[in-house]
């Protein structure tokens, strides 16, 4: 299904919405075309896997190394965001050849160059972002420290809450298959812990804690990405190794049904239709009031044992 004008924000930014960073990325980073979540657990879950993922990306160990620095943060956050540039397409084709019996690529071209551009966006925001502090950094003229750095305030929100909707939704390749996101995240967070384990490099920690900051990230994000994943396959039936064409889509959240035709109209489980009631309501507008003189009987005068 190709993308329709204004599908990609869904109609959600206004002239006003300039002023407010925070709703620009959501827009932006979680376009309409992904799919909405199937699962509040498979939700919750996808929090703390953002979580665990942004340590392994920026590293908690440099905070503690050095104490905060701004600039290295956002050059943790650039190198992170080139080693997606390259891993997201190298693992989403290792799936496409695991999918190859199931499918074809062509059925997944939308979402995937989709997601692509999603990818490619970002990246590019951190690269500014990073250029702008730079600049603000290298320059003395109090001209361009105020314009540049009112600049370098709005994309510093703007990309912060992007990097949370997209380590989320990982770039929107949900909208490929539901299993990706957790595999990009267990992929990446390993791939950014196993050079400090290959050369050893512990950033000035000790030993105990160097194993801590550096294991503990992707080992929390694969957990969690195992359980997302199980979760999806137990519930829903969605396998990692199967072709999205060939998975049953899964009921997408949305309205209630109307009522089938035919069907009483919701009311008092204990007042029958009145059209039924062989005696009438009692305070119906020209009824026989109970109180009144002579009360017609309810029942037949005859006796119920012919006596």
């Amino acid at each position: 299904m190709a993308r329709t004008r204004g599908s990609w924000t869904g109609g959600a930014l206004t002239v006003g919405s300039v002023l407010k960073p925070q709703d620009v990325a959501r827009a932006v980073f979680h376009p309409a075309w992904i799919p909405q979540p199937l699962d509040p657990s498979v939700e919750r879950l996808k929090k703390f896997r953002v979580i665990a993922g942004a340590v392994a990306s920026l590293g908690v160990y440099t905070f503690i190394e050095g104490g905060f620095d701004f600039t290295e943060l956002l050059e943790n956050a650039m190198t992170a965001s080139v080693v997606l540039l390259f891993l997201t397409p190298l693992t989403v084709g290792a799936m496409l050849w695991v999918w190859r019996r199931g499918g074809t690529v062509r059925q997944l071209r939308v979402p995937l160059l989709n997601s692509l551009l999603l990818l490619l966006l970002f990246v590019g925001c951190v690269a500014a972002l990073l250029g702008l502090v730079q600049t603000v950094n290298g320059s003395a003229n109090a001209a361009v420290i105020i314009g540049v750095g009112l600049t370098m305030m709005w994309m510093l929100i703007f990309t912060a809450y992007g990097a949370v909707r997209v380590s989320g939704n990982f770039f929107g390749t949900a909208a490929t298959h539901r299993c990706l996101p957790p595999l990009l995240a267990m992929v990446t967070s390993w791939l950014v812990a196993v050079p400090d384990l290959v050369t050893g490099d512990l950033h000035g920690l000790s030993l105990t804690l160097g194993i801590v900051f550096i294991l503990g990230a992707p080992v929390t994000v694969t957990a969690i990405a195992l359980l997302e994943m199980g979760r999806l396959k137990r519930r829903y039936g969605i396998r990692l190794k199967a072709h999205p064409a060939t998975l049953t889509p899964a009921p997408a959240p949305g309205p209630v049904p109307p009522m089938p035709p035919g069907m009483p109209p919701a009311g008092s489980p204990y007042l029958p239709p009145q059209g039924g009631n062989p005696y009438g309501h009692p305070y119906a507008p020209g009824g026989q009031h109970p109180y009144a003189p002579h009360p017609q009987p309810p029942y037949n005068p005859q006796h119920p044992y012919g006596g």
